[in-house]
């Protein structure tokens, strides 16, 4: 095994990729497509084997820069990542006798929404954790209220300043920590879990987030001992009763969510028919029961989902997407790959995401720079009639889903799109428009 470098986990941007590419329409998307590992799955999970104390080897991770840039921060923190030779995205994080954090990685925390997930691992190794606010896509501010509610119920001292923030870790742990959360956080909520596991305290959580990457940590964490009870609106973990030390302990960090959404919205927009695997359809079904309602034939499989748009009804099919953190309702992140997929679908939509205020700012210019027609009823609201016919245009991708969303868009407008600003689209996806491609999309790499 080759142990990294901070060098080996940031990008290389010696031989940057283009930062344009063209997208024309083109025949039905078809084929077979194979999802990466989610990012936003891989962050809490490689935070997660930063805090339990032993080596942990951590599969199907992502080559996104958004983890590239999170494992290079676990490296300054003092922690050993460990590429396994011959197994393409699978390392092992270990604690290591290192105690410097390097201050330029942490500088680099900076750029990426989920660097609150290292704090837990921070308090456990020094006992303190000083970090810069948290970055990634403007689509809203990244209020860590709840996070500190979280430390101050383990009894830790919070304070801010300026730039960020700091932790200082409480001395007396003892007992059942109880928190209750007024929304559901899924920051908050895996912060939580992983304070707890930092001092082994039973956790008790009102109002926790239920999503596939919430429960994901949770389930590695009981291949260690840890005992859950999960209700609706409460989650309580309980820590091993044994001590005993850990061996060959593996993680897998499953199929992007999220990308296979986007997938199955671009292929429905073409009309098109694809199997798209290394997924569990369940973690996307409400955004599969949309498609569904529009008439997009949905095949569940055991690893993956079947997507066959070739007669989707021409009769009014009106689309009310909103986001949700109910356990059953709508991921944000799926919202604007079906509003793009909507724009072509005859009836009245609406969508809604109150959840990331910014992000219909980012998306909704940018289609009507392709001549979509869309009402914004209020910051976070919009409705519009379809179907719509789109022409293509100069966009930018100013988060990681608009970018996925104008993808899909370009797929069905008339004449050439061109997107830029793909190093967003990376943070979040190793290759998207290299996945399209792969299914019949006409999308060219541009000279800027």
């Amino acid at each position: 095994m080759r142990h990294a470098s901070p060098r080996d986990t940031v990008p290389d941007n010696t031989a940057p990729p283009a930062e344009v590419i063209a997208i024309r329409p083109g025949r039905p998307l078809e084929g077979t497509v194979i999802v990466d590992g989610s990012k936003n799955a891989a962050l809490p999970l490689l935070s997660a084997a930063a805090v339990v104390g032993a080596p942990v080897r951590v599969t199907n991770i992502p080559d996104s820069t958004d983890v590239h840039t999170m494992l290079g921060l676990l490296v300054g923190a003092g922690f050993d990542v460990v590429h396994i030779p011959g197994e393409a995205g699978s390392m092992v994080i270990t604690p290591s006798r290192r105690h410097r954090i390097e201050a330029e990685l942490l500088t680099a925390a900076s750029t990426i929404r989920a660097s609150y997930y290292l704090a837990p691992a921070l308090l456990g190794r020094f006992g303190r954790a000083r970090l810069p606010w948290p970055g990634g896509c403007r689509i809203g501010d990244r209020g860590m209220e709840q996070h500190f509610r979280v430390y101050e119920a383990f009894g830790d001292r919070c304070s801010t300043h300026r730039y960020g923030y700091e932790i200082q870790r409480s001395r007396a742990e003892q007992g059942t920590v109880s928190v209750a959360l007024p929304f559901r956080s899924r920051g908050a909520t895996i912060v939580a879990i992983l304070r707890a596991v930092v001092s082994r305290q039973e956790l008790r959580l009102s109002t926790p987030n239920l999503s596939p990457e919430t429960l994901g940590v949770v389930g590695a964490l009981e291949s260690i001992g840890w005992v859950k009870a999960v209700e609706r609106d409460l989650l309580v973990l309980t820590p091993p009763t044994e001590t005993a030390t850990v061996h060959d302990l593996t993680w897998t960090v499953p199929g992007d969510k999220v990308e296979a959404g986007t997938l199955a919205c671009a292929v429905a927009a073409t009309r098109g028919t694809a199997r798209i695997e290394g997924v569990r359809a369940g973690d996307l079904a409400p955004a599969l029961e949309h498609l569904r309602r529009t008439g997009v034939v949905v095949t569940e499989h055991v690893n993956g989902i079947e997507i066959d748009a070739r007669h989707i009804a021409r009769d009014e099919l009106p689309i009310h997407a909103s986001a949700s953190l109910s356990p059953s309702g709508l991921d944000a992140d799926f919202e604007p790959s079906l509003l793009a997929f909507a724009l072509g679908i005859p009836g009245h939509h609406a969508f809604a995401d109150t959840i990331n205020p910014g992000r219909h700012a980012n998306l909704i210019p940018q289609l009507r720079c392709m001549g979509a027609e869309i009402e914004e009823v209020s910051p976070t609201q919009c409705r519009f009639a379809g179907p719509q016919r789109l022409t293509g245009a100069g966009v930018e991708t100013t988060d990681i889903r608009t970018g996925a969303a104008l993808l899909i868009a370009g797929l069905t407008a008339q004449g050439i799109t061109t997107l830029g600003g793909l190093e967003q689209l990376r943070r979040g996806h190793a290759d998207l428009p290299g996945k399209l491609r792969a299914l019949g999309a006409d999308i060219c790499e541009v000279t800027p």
